[in-house]
């Protein structure tokens, strides 16, 4: 931890800059239908954007924070949102489905530096009482971004088109690269993170086993999610406003989740907490397949399922931070790959789901994915690793 005190808007600039990243993200889950359309690709094929996103995410975000890993923290943060900026551009003027693509792939790379570095200086800047709260703090701007920034570009994209979604993204990353330069210390380079680092945490199975509980958890939510607008289309003859509205009660989900989520763990302790959202999951998941239901109760019902799916970041954060010590910053930059491997692999899932089965049978095999994620659980805390003490630590 630096001697001086950290700038008092770090840590929100590093929400914010977060936000931004989430919204662009995750913005092609409003997007698949009116930009399937405008490009020749059906619902299943559209998708696979957030599929090829999410795998360049996991698999350059830990190898690209361990090759950065001696370079100033402030540099290579802001390096990566100008390489998310570039991906932005690309998307908004991507004449077909290949640039697209490669758009993705790129985002995924600036994305997958900036997340788990911002995480890291937060941790580092601050008091070990205060870390979970800060990281917290910092994961919140993701959290809104689901709340504002996938139903705003959903709503942009379903009135003038997809490519001004990416347009908005473009103009909200420019002054985070301005802010992220002036407000993040110069010269950090504590805990820098190697290759030979990465290795070694790849290579114990124990913590592999609990790092990719976050995969299967998500990528059961994202059988489901990533359809959410054609389902919601075809079942409930919804257009831009049904669409855009069932996103917002998502999104106010997720707030309500990551919140919730910090208290639960803090009163039951990880295991239970991790265990009842699973049930959750596997209970309310299924639900949409048997729509149509009315629009109030279908909205309650994405509530509950946002507070049951985002609720589980904070237990899952609380597992690995206790056996991680000073691979923390390696343990992290997986644990945010883990996300996108589960957003891939329930993407591509639900893609193979609907074009084999049909839209409607989309919740049932959520459920079915939660379960299995249930399975992982159980599994992965009976081979728990040993927490973490801290040799310089002396007993009274």
């Amino acid at each position: 931890m630096l001697e001086t005190k950290p700038d008092r808007l770090l840590i929100p600039v590093l929400s914010a800059c977060n936000f931004v990243i989430g919204m662009g993200a995750f913005v092609i889950i409003g997007l698949i239908e009116p930009l399937g359309e405008d490009i020749g690709r059906t619902p299943a094929q559209a998708g696979q954007l957030m599929t090829v996103y999410a795998l360049a995410y996991a698999v350059m975000s830990p190898v690209l924070v361990a090759l950065t890993g001696q370079i100033g923290r402030r540099r290579v943060m802001t390096a990566a949102f100008v390489l998310f900026t570039i991906a932005a551009i690309l998307a908004a003027l991507a004449p077909g489905f290949g640039m697209l693509v490669l758009s993705r792939i790129v985002a995924a790379a600036g994305a997958g530096m900036f997340t788990p570095v911002a995480a890291a200086v937060a941790a580092a800047l601050y008091a070990p009482d205060q870390r979970a709260r800060v990281l917290a703090a910092v994961f919140f701007g993701l959290t809104i971004a689901q709340v504002a920034g996938v139903p705003a570009g959903s709503y942009i994209a379903y009135s003038i088109g997809w490519r001004y979604a990416f347009g908005v993204v473009i103009v909200l990353s420019l002054p985070c690269i301005w802010l992220i330069w002036t407000r993040v210390p110069a010269g950090l380079r504590f805990q820098p993170v190697r290759m030979s680092d990465l290795g070694q945490t790849l290579g114990d199975f124990r913590t592999m086993l609990a790092i990719t509980f976050t995969g299967t958890f998500l990528g059961s939510t994202y059988v489901l999610y990533t359809y959410i607008a054609p389902l919601l289309s075809q079942t409930m003859g919804y257009g831009r406003d049904g669409i855009t509205f069932i996103l917002v009660m998502f999104g106010l989900g997720a707030v309500g989740g990551n919140i919730l989520g910090g208290m639960l763990a803090d009163r039951y302790g990880w295991h239970r907490t991790l265990t009842g959202l699973c049930f959750a999951q596997i209970a309310l998941m299924p639900l949409f397949s048997l729509l149509p239901f009315s629009t109030p109760l279908l909205g309650v019902l994405s509530v509950v399922w946002a507070v049951s799916g985002w609720s589980f970041m904070a237990g899952q954060q609380m597992r690995l931070i206790n056996f991680a010590g000073p691979r923390a910053p390696v343990v992290l930059a997986l644990n945010a790959a883990a996300i996108y491997v589960g957003a891939a692999i329930g993407s591509a899932f639900g893609g193979l789901v609907l074009a084999q089965f049909g839209i409607t049978s989309l919740g049932f095999f959520a459920g079915l994915a939660a379960l299995l994620a249930l399975i992982h659980l159980t599994i992965s805390a009976r081979r728990a690793p040993v927490p973490y003490t801290d040799p310089n630590t002396t007993s009274a």
